[in-house]
């Protein structure tokens, strides 16, 4: 089923380009290259991909404009791949849109699971799938929306009202990368900040030892220190 993605690859760097295009297309990926803002548009009307690889420092614009161009017009997944690694610029990137962040220099299996994760989520919410009777599985996790009840291993997990209402949320995006911001303007209506973060990160811990994960684990939720948090997106 890979075969039929094809990926849209902005970057300016050849070397990055060669091994990013062989690496995906040795996984079964189409994978058309850009090396600017200009004909990053050109090709994207031409080939309506199905997700963009993008690089922010492009020659002749910054690659978040780009990232808004897309966004005017279209839900598809979009990862940054930059080298730009602060906390403030993956927040923005992720602020505007974008699916994930990876900073360069990433690994090969990182790279290609992050594309898998972003395109596997992607085509389930277009087909509705993953929750089309109401529940999502991941693993020995199973959560029921209509119930607003969680399993772990069939067993019930009780959480508050919030922590369901946290854990719902990073599911129903599993695969992407949420801001703190993000999560809080959903979950409590508000602006972030300091209180507003502690809060978030009282109610996470909360939720992350309900589900027996450990400190430092990332089994089913991984927490990017500074920036937000992501369900996984996809069993293993």
């Amino acid at each position: 089923m890979n075969n039929k993605y094809k990926i849209l690859l902005v970057e300016d760097e050849s070397h990055i380009v060669n091994l990013v295009k062989a690496l995906l297309e040795l996984n079964g990926y189409k994978v058309i290259s850009a090396r600017s803002y200009v004909e990053a548009i050109t090709l994207y009307a031409s080939y309506i991909p199905d997700l963009v690889l993008l690089d922010l420092g492009l020659p002749d614009r910054d690659g978040t404009e780009l990232l808004a161009e897309i966004r005017k017009q279209d839900s598809i997944p979009v990862i940054i791949l930059s080298a730009r690694g602060d906390e403030a610029e993956k927040v923005r990137s992720l602020d505007m849109g974008a699916n994930d962040y990876i900073t360069k220099p990433f690994g090969s299996a990182e790279l290609v699971a992050r594309v898998r994760s972003a395109l596997r989520h992607s085509y389930q919410i277009g087909r509705a799938s993953s929750v089309s009777d109401g529940v999502f599985r991941l693993d020995g996790l199973m959560i029921k929306y209509d119930s607003r009840q969680v399993f772990l291993d069939e067993k019930e997990i009780k959480l508050t009202q919030t922590e369901y209402n946290i854990l719902a949320l990073l599911s129903e995006h599993s695969g992407k990368m949420l801001t703190y911001s993000a999560i809080i303007k959903a979950i409590w209506r508000e602006c972030c900040s300091d209180n507003s973060k502690k809060k978030l990160q009282v109610n996470m811990a909360n939720i992350r030892k309900k589900l027996g994960i450990n400190p430092g684990e990332s089994k089913y939720i991984i927490n990017e220190l500074g920036v937000g948090y992501r369900m996984n997106g996809e069993n293993r």
